[in-house]
């Protein structure tokens, strides 16, 4: 089975043009005259219009549409620090993601450094050609340093996705969760087994949300987060606690809700069996879950449970949020996310999953789709999250005083997201047909020189 996925994946990526993205033009140039307009004499108008009014880039350039997908292969999913380079697929991948969940254009830069203040000072050169920065798969603790001093230095949306994508959409599973469950969030005990970068945001976001953090335990690979440990970094003095728990076993005698971001079979099944009633399980490695979705049913079948997977129900991915975040970011002008756009993010995907499910959804996924135990967030590819996510996205950056320009009727900007959406798809249907084409007779050229 691996190797038939392994086969697959490696002729996905490679047949026709290898990766998974291209630059294709928006303007005509066919003629002599259009090649004129594209580059010199006529590209010289809007350079000087852009030179006396820095504005004006986002009118004449596709600035205001354009996206950095950054990573220096740090701390990749499920393969760790596995360098620039090895990380471009999977910034590929992001990329891709971008372009076909809300028509944005993303070009993947993988960085091959390290030390923080290097990567700081690259991204900052970088910025002016961007409507927004989007930080993917850097180690922590240095990428909450280079968010941090980024989001200080540049007046454009910076955004790790790794921290706050994850967290908006663990938030928005755990409302509903909390509401299946009968439970108030407020009074749950949580249980976070992973400090890294996800850990922390999705912690800091369950505060905002209504948790407290007395009732929240983190655990990393040394066990609890206790004030008696010495040299932990600042992130982690954070959630440090004192009630007494010191190993992961301890940590879920009787807790509510345990939010896994670590490693693979890590719960046991005494772990999952001394959680309070109706407990609320996120096993959210990947590939392979803290515990798997059918062991976790059986051995406490009132739990509400939810993996990374796709192959599993209420599968948390936070391609259900950074779209949405930076497509709402992106047509306000937003100086930055922040967190009041953050936390509609969370409320409005949570809020989608109560509503009557498209049939076209519901056809695609080849089940009936209603809100409970088994489906607690809606779809990726749900057009309702383009619309509806990031409209309140960009009602939160209005209200919030970030956006840099207004929209004036929400229903004609979630009318033009579909529109856009649905241009972009003819255009990749027929694209889809061109590269068809092109492989096979790729395959017909190298069947000819064989013979």
């Amino acid at each position: 089975m691996e190797n038939d996925l392994n086969d697959k994946a490696l002729k996905y990526h490679s047949d026709g043009k290898p990766g998974k993205t291209a630059v294709v033009p928006t303007k005509p140039y066919g003629t002599l005259r259009d090649l004129s307009m594209a580059y010199t004499p006529g590209v010289a108008v809007p350079a000087a219009e852009i030179d006396h009014d820095r504005w004006k880039a986002y009118r004449y350039t596709n600035k205001g549409n354009l996206v950095a997908v950054i990573s220096n292969g740090s701390a990749v999913l499920g393969l760790g620090n596995i360098g620039a380079l090895a990380s471009k697929p999977v910034m590929e991948g992001k990329a891709m993601l971008f372009k076909v969940y809300a028509d944005i254009d993303a070009f993947d830069i993988e960085l091959g450094n390290e030390e923080p203040e290097r990567m700081i000072a690259t991204i900052q050169a970088l910025a002016p050609t961007f409507g927004a920065i989007n930080l993917e798969d850097i180690k922590a603790p240095e990428c909450f340093r280079i968010e941090e001093r980024l989001r200080e230095l540049l007046d454009i949306p910076v955004l790790h996705d790794d921290q706050h994508g994850t967290a908006v959409t663990i938030a928005a599973a755990l409302m509903n969760a909390c509401e299946v469950a009968a439970k108030e969030i407020g009074d749950i005990r949580i249980v976070i087994c992973g400090a890294g970068a996800a850990g922390i945001s999705t912690a800091r976001m369950l505060l905002d949300i209504g948790a407290k953090k007395e009732l929240i335990t983190m655990v990393d690979s040394k066990g609890v987060i206790n004030r008696e440990r010495s040299n932990l970094e600042r992130a982690k003095q954070e959630f440090a606690t004192d009630n007494g728990a010191k190993t992961l076993h301890d940590a879920m005698k009787g807790c509510d809700v345990f939010i896994g971001l670590s490693r693979g079979d890590l719960l046991g099944d005494d772990d999952v069996k001394v959680m309070a009633g109706r407990p609320v399980i996120f096993a959210l490695a990947n590939p392979t879950p803290e515990i798997g979705y059918e062991k976790a049913r059986i051995l406490r079948p009132d739990a509400i449970v939810a993996t990374g997977r796709s192959d599993t129900p209420n599968q948390i991915n936070n391609v259900l949020a950074f779209p949405y975040l930076f497509r709402g970011a992106l047509d306000t002008l937003a100086t930055c996310i922040n967190r009041d756009m953050e936390i509609a993010a969370a409320y409005s995907i949570a809020r989608i999953a109560h509503e009557n499910t498209p049939h076209e959804v519901e056809e695609k996924y080849g089940c009936r789709l209603e809100f409970g135990s088994d489906y607690l967030l809606p779809k990726p590819g749900d057009r309702r999250l383009l619309t509806e996510v990031s409209s309140a996205v960009a009602k939160a950056a209005m209200q919030s005083g970030v956006a840099r320009r207004d929209i004036a009727s929400f229903k004609e900007y979630a009318l033009t997201l579909l529109s856009r959406i649905d241009n972009m798809n003819f255009f990749a249907r027929k694209n889809m047909r061109h590269n068809i084409s092109a492989t096979l007779q790729s395959k017909k050229g190298r069947r000819e020189h064989e013979l």
